[in-house]
C-alpha cells in the first residue's frame, strides 16, 4: 500500500516537473495571468468610471434641483386665479395677473413655429439625404446658429424688422424666436431622419418611387417621431427666451391679439418686474417664472409622450 501510494506520488511529480519544462504550458500558464490581471484592472477601473458618472449626474442634479426649489417656493404664493385670468395692476395694488403675456406668449411661439418649423424640417430633410458641399455649408451654419447669443439675435431682428416697420411688434418677436428654434428644429429633423433604415428607402426607390416623393411619403412620416421631439424641444427653448422680446415686441399692460403691435410675454414679465423694487411686483415675477418652468416641462414631457404615441401607431 505505502509503495503504491509512494508510486503515484513519484508520477505526479514527474508530470509536474515535465509540465512546468513544456513552454507551451508554460506561456499557456502566463497568458492566463496576464489576462486575470488585466480583467481585474478592467473591473476596477469600470467601477470607477461608474462612481465618476454617478458623482457627476449628483453634481448637475444639485444646482438644478436647489433652482428649482428656490423658485418652487417664490413662486407658488403667487398662483391663483386671479393671477391667471386678471390683467396686471399698478404696483402696491393688489389683484393683479398676467392673462395677457400667457396670450401672448402663445401667440409669439405661435407664430415662430410657424415661420421655423417648416423650413427647419425641410432643411433637415435635405440634409439628411445629401452630403454635399452645399450640405455642409448649412450644417456648419446650423451649429454656429446654435451657439449665437440670443441678445445678438434679438439685435437682427429689431434692425430687420423693428426698423423697417418702424415700431416695435409681436410679429417681430415672433422672427427672432423662430432664428433660435430654427437650429434645433433643424438638427433633430435630421438626425431622426438619418435613423431611418437606409432599407426603407431602397425599397421605395425600388417601387418606382422618385427621391423627392420617397422622401416625403416613406422616410418622414418613418422619422415623425423623432421630428415631433426636436420640434417641441425647439419651442420650449425658445419659450423662456427674453432678450429677443426686449428689442421687439416690448411688452405691454393690456391684452393684445395684433402681431403688428407691441405685446406683452411672460419672459418680460419676468425681466421687468423681477428688477422693481416693489414686493408685489417681485412676486408677480417669481410666479411667472414657475409657469415658465411647467410649461418647458410640459413641453418636454409630452414631447417625449407624443413621440412615443406616434412610434407606436407608425410601427
Amino acid at each position: 500500500m505505502s509503495s503504491t501510494s509512494i508510486g503515484l506520488g513519484g508520477d505526479s511529480d514527474f508530470e509536474g516537473s515535465f509540465g512546468s519544462s513544456d513552454p507551451i504550458l508554460s506561456r499557456r500558464a502566463e497568458v492566463q495571468r496576464t489576462a486575470a490581471a488585466q480583467l481585474r484592472r478592467r473591473k476596477l477601473t469600470s467601477r470607477l468610471a461608474v462612481l465618476f458618472c454617478r458623482a457627476s449626474l449628483l453634481a448637475a442634479l444639485v444646482p438644478l434641483v436647489a433652482v428649482l426649489s428656490y423658485t418652487i417656493r417664490r413662486g407658488i404664493s403667487a398662483w391663483s386665479v386671479a393671477f391667471f385670468t386678471h390683467l396686471p395692476t399698478p404696483a402696491g395694488i393688489p389683484g393683479g395677473g398676467i392673462s395677457n403675456a400667457i396670450i401672448g406668449t402663445l401667440i409669439i411661439d405661435f407664430f415662430a413655429a410657424l415661420m421655423a418649423v417648416p423650413l427647419g424640417v425641410g432643411v433637415g430633410l435635405f440634409l439628411s439625404q445629401y452630403n454635399g458641399r452645399v450640405a455642409s455649408g448649412l450644417r456648419f451654419g446650423a451649429d454656429v446658429l446654435a451657439g449665437i447669443p440670443s441678445i445678438v439675435i434679438g439685435i437682427f431682428a429689431y434692425a430687420v424688422l423693428v426698423v423697417t416697420l418702424k415700431h416695435f411688434s409681436a410679429i417681430a418677436g415672433s422672427f427672432g424666436l423662430a432664428v433660435i428654434m430654427l437650429p434645433t428644429v433643424t438638427r433633430a429633423s435630421e438626425v431622426a431622419i438619418r435613423g431611418v433604415p437606409r432599407d426603407v428607402t431602397e425599397a421605395g426607390l425600388a417601387l418606382g418611387g422618385r427621391n423627392a416623393h420617397v422622401a416625403r411619403r416613406v422616410v418622414l412620416p418613418a422619422a415623425l417621431p423623432g421630428v415631433v421631439t426636436g420640434v417641441l424641444l425647439g419651442v420650449a427653448r425658445a419659450a423662456g427666451e427674453t432678450a429677443p422680446l426686449l428689442f421687439t415686441a416690448i411688452g405691454s399692460q393690456f391684452t393684445s391679439y395684433n402681431v403688428l403691435h407691441p405685446m406683452a410675454a411672460m419672459p418680460l414679465i419676468v425681466y421687468m418686474d423681477g428688477i422693481q423694487a416693489y414686493p408685489d411686483l417681485q412676486k408677480a415675477a417669481w410666479g411667472t417664472a414657475l409657469a415658465l418652468i411647467v410649461i418647458v416641462f410640459v413641453f418636454s414631457v409630452g414631447g417625449r409622450l407624443l413621440s412615443a404615441r406616434v412610434r407606436r401607431s407608425v410601427g
